[in-house]
């Protein structure tokens, strides 16, 4: 049998085995490819709003990246790795376990039979098991999201499964965080759809005492939000109006920022990281700042078929300055992870940048800033605003 058959053996496992349910789970390891901290991949089924879909989560040496793909896409990233990248892979499913493994022109598959194992669920959105059961609550009416009856309006259904997801990801990463009574930060907080619902359940159901603060320009909303805290009887709760960079943060455990607006995220994580926050997570939104300096036409020419067309522009923009943000707060101390997040209706970003303080400083310090050196070179930038904020 030739390498290529006993992939192609491998990869007609994988697909039967997520046709029929029994994908436990695929990882790939022995990485040999250009992406220096790429360290394994895994792969399992999932099932979203459109459809079944191979879930990809790209282990780095400080961060996880989670990308999901049509079958069709998903096999040929499969066989393009497995030919050129990845020195093995493991295959379980419920009725058997598949190694395969290449060195050098050698390359071996093993298939071994089991007994008594159970596929995991693929439910991404997990709604039956929502954070938020009871729908009687007054900052729920206060903020729109039920009516006088209590029932959830079926205008605002979309926003509470957004409110519960945000609960879903929040909520252990805040119980993690070693003090007694965390303070958290929400820079931007608008209406506080997150800091309500997170307040609610870290004190209702997890019994995790804690203190919200959302910082809020508009007076309006920090007062209804104040007014609304009070009656729901929130007295770790509160609003306060003012800007970002104007916010004292001294003491802040978490620093969160949702669709922030262009360096509004860069303001909020150099506030988290200035207070020593062992927790920053922004899912930015607006990437002007640089998308401007890729605009001005400094970026290596051999990107111009990727930089020509307005939408591709866009993208790389957003990937070049998200990518920047996460190995500036590796550099600063902090393991990172990126993935996907949830829109709201008024902006179709959904990447989530969680920053967890880990004392990495001095760690592989000069590889971070050569990267971070390359990554500005290859796209023409000349500084990224949180640079700028660091360095002063």
């Amino acid at each position: 049998m030739t390498a290529p058959d006993r992939i192609e053996e491998l990869l007609t496992a994988t697909r039967d085995a997520f046709a029929s349910g029994s994908l436990v789970r695929l990882k790939l390891g022995g990485y040999h490819g250009p992406e220096p901290e790429l360290k394994s991949v895994e792969i399992k089924k999932i099932t979203t709003k459109t459809g079944e879909k191979y879930s990809f989560t790209y282990k780095y040496k400080t961060r996880d990246t989670i990308k999901n793909f049509a079958e069709s896409e998903a096999l040929e990233l499969l066989r393009a790795g497995l030919t050129e990248e990845f020195r093995s892979a493991q295959l379980a499913t419920t009725g058997f376990d598949m190694l395969f493994e290449r060195n050098g022109a050698k390359q071996r598959l093993k298939r071994t039979e089991v007994k008594g194992r159970e596929a995991p669920s693929t439910d991404h959105n997990r709604a039956k098991n929502r954070p938020l059961t009871e729908t009687d609550k007054p900052w729920l009416k206060a903020l729109g999201i039920t009516g006088n009856n209590g029932v959830v309006r079926h205008d605002a259904q979309d926003k509470f499964r957004q409110i519960n997801k945000m609960v879903e990801i929040f909520a252990p990463l805040i119980a993690a965080i070693k003090a007694e009574r965390p303070l958290i930060v929400d820079m931007g907080a608008g209406k506080g759809y997150l800091d309500f619902a997170l307040y609610d359940y870290l004190a209702t159901v997890v019994r995790r005492p804690v203190r919200i603060v959302g910082v809020e320009m508009r007076e309006q909303l920090v007062e209804d939000g104040n007014a609304t805290a009070r009656a729901s009887g929130f007295g770790g709760l509160s609003f306060q109006a003012g800007t970002i960079m104007e916010f004292d943060a001294s003491g802040a455990d978490a620093v969160i920022a949702l669709h922030a607006c262009d360096t509004a995220t860069d303001d909020a994580i150099f506030k988290g990281i200035r207070a020593g926050a062992a927790l920053i997570a922004v899912a930015p939104c607006c990437h002007k700042q640089i998308r401007r300096q890729m605009e001005a036409g400094q970026a290596d020419g051999r990107l111009e078929p990727l930089l020509r067309h307005g939408i591709f522009l866009e993208r790389q923009a957003e990937m070049a300055t998200d990518t920047l943000r996460a190995l500036l707060l590796e550099l600063n101390g902090y393991r990172t992870r990126v993935f996907e997040f949830v829109s709201d209706a008024h902006t179709p970003k959904n990447n989530l940048i969680v920053a967890e303080k880990d004392g990495r400083q001095g760690r592989d310090r000069d590889a971070v800033l050569a990267q971070i050196a390359e990554i500005k070179m290859m796209f023409g930038i000349g500084e990224h605003y949180l640079e700028g904020l660091l360095a002063g």
